[in-house]
């Protein structure tokens, strides 16, 4: 059932991570339940808002507990004059359009060097191709990572348009989760 695009205000706090992996400018935001509720999937999503005033769009990551998270660049604090510790007035919606996922490197290889793989892919759905590039990139280990990008050119190869047996919510294996937040 499609949900209405609703908007949800409210208010966080601008959270540090404690592993910004190698970027130090960023923060993140988990969403309240129920603007998290307004979203049509409980996986990856896109978004549109404001923070304080200043119009972005974003991808939505799940948090793991059937809400979400999502990651500020510094460029977009900068832009909206605010830094990380600021408690900001969110306004969020879901984007009319699912944004486009940009393609691992490994698996444009992939995807580059198997003609089959690579129309399978052309021929998926925008949600679809979300959930590929989550099921590689939510790999804890290089070599789960690895072996996630062969396994997915086997599979795009052979048809196979849908990842299967990948809880992109992150709930039921409990695998997914947003940053820890620096204190």
């Amino acid at each position: 059932m499609p949900h209405a695009a609703t908007q949800s205000r409210f208010e966080a706090v601008l959270c540090r991570p404690v592993d910004p992996q190698g970027d130090d400018g960023w923060a993140f935001v988990v969403l309240p339940k129920l603007a998290s509720d307004a979203f049509p999937r409980r996986g990856r999503t896109s978004m549109q808002g404001t923070i304080n005033g200043r119009p972005f769009q974003a991808t939505l990551e799940p948090d793991g507990q059937l809400s979400h998270w999502f990651r500020v660049p510094a460029p977009l604090m900068e832009a909206a004059g605010v830094a990380i510790g600021d408690t900001v007035t969110l306004d969020v919606s879901p984007a009319p359009e699912e944004l486009e996922p940009p393609v691992p490197p490994e698996l444009d290889e992939v995807l580059d060097a198997s003609p089959p793989a690579r129309e399978t892919w052309d021929a998926t759905t925008t949600i679809a191709r979300i959930d590929w590039v989550h099921w590689i990139e939510s790999a804890k280990q290089s070599k789960t990572r690895l072996k996630r990008v062969a396994d997915a050119g086997h599979m795009l190869a052979s048809g196979k348009k849908r990842v299967c047996c990948f809880d992109p919510s992150g709930y039921y294996s409990k695998s997914l989760n947003p940053p820890r937040e620096a204190k």
